[in-house]
């Protein structure tokens, strides 16, 4: 069934000097609008592949990604990215950086609405009283606010994010996971996130997209989460289904490890057995 984000037999392959390297491969994925999805796995398994793959930044090797009825072809205003730094400009302030790609994108508008809309996200963030605070003056936190206002202002059809919040402190961050979700409930923006945190994929997501190990990493396996939004913490971990669902999270990166450490004897035992025949061909 098509959705209003559409990622079909997406893949990606890097040459190298010895062959084609598949990081992804065949990754199926439709999310209805609105919808907030996270891709959770393990370390190296493509997950940041996909999301700049959607984003436009990475070349598509293989299929490709529909958003809201348009096949993307590489970066745009519709897909708005946060990543884990905030990648700000330090000497500039709050306000500004937000206008960075406001001015870009709404340029038919007057400077007063362009203002306006960039105030108004900053708010909705907790930076009101920062508008004209430097970057470089404000804590982490803050900095990583100002990111997420700077990617709601410019009213992207789909938003990006890349562990937004693994750098901060677990205070900070589950105050931004309520803040973000906020937002989202208000502009029903669809989402993907990528995360390694399984409780932050369990509290934010509709879905939770598995990924398998790479190379030609893929999809797993997918969990609708049955969480009634809007979201309160205290009653998803007292949802007599919550830790069911963490543990088939858990069991099944449990499971990945195990996959991994028999694919890593085999490819040990093999290059030994290769060993043994060449001092054998030597010696005879």
């Amino acid at each position: 069934m098509a959705g209003y984000v559409e990622m079909f037999r997406l893949g990606k392959t890097y040459d190298t000097l010895s062959g084609p390297a598949v990081i992804v491969e065949d990754f199926n994925l439709n999310m209805k609008q609105g919808e907030y999805a996270s891709l959770l796995g393990h370390s190296g398994c493509g997950k940041s592949t996909v999301l700049m793959m959607v984003a436009g930044l990475c070349e598509i090797t293989d299929g490709g990604v529909v958003v809201a009825n348009h096949e993307i072809d590489g970066p745009g205003p519709d897909r708005g990215i946060v990543f884990q730094s905030p990648c700000l400009m330090p000497w500039m302030t709050a306000m500004e950086n937000v206008l960075l790609g406001v001015d870009q994108v709404y340029p038919h508008v007057t400077k007063k609405q362009r203002h306006d809309l960039s105030a108004y996200y900053l708010s909705l963030v907790g930076l009101g009283n920062q508008l004209r605070t430097r970057a470089s003056d404000l804590s982490q936190g803050m900095q990583q606010r100002v990111g997420i206002a700077r990617a709601f202002a410019l009213k992207p059809k789909m938003l990006l994010l890349d562990e937004p919040f693994g750098m901060l402190d677990s205070l900070t961050r589950m105050e931004l996971q309520e803040i973000l979700l906020e937002i989202l409930m208000r502009d029903k923006v669809t989402t993907m996130m990528i995360t390694h945190d399984v409780d932050e994929a369990l509290f934010m997501s509709d879905r939770v997209v598995m990924m398998t190990n790479g190379p030609c990493a893929t999809v797993g396996a997918i969990f609708d989460i049955p969480f009634n939004r809007p979201r309160v913490r205290t009653e998803v971990l007292e949802h007599p289904e919550y830790y069911d669902y963490r543990e088939k999270l858990l069991c099944f990166l449990a499971d990945q490890d195990h996959k991994k450490l028999k694919q890593d004897v085999a490819q040990h035992e093999a290059k030994k057995a290769e060993g043994i025949n060449e001092e054998d061909s030597v010696c005879a």
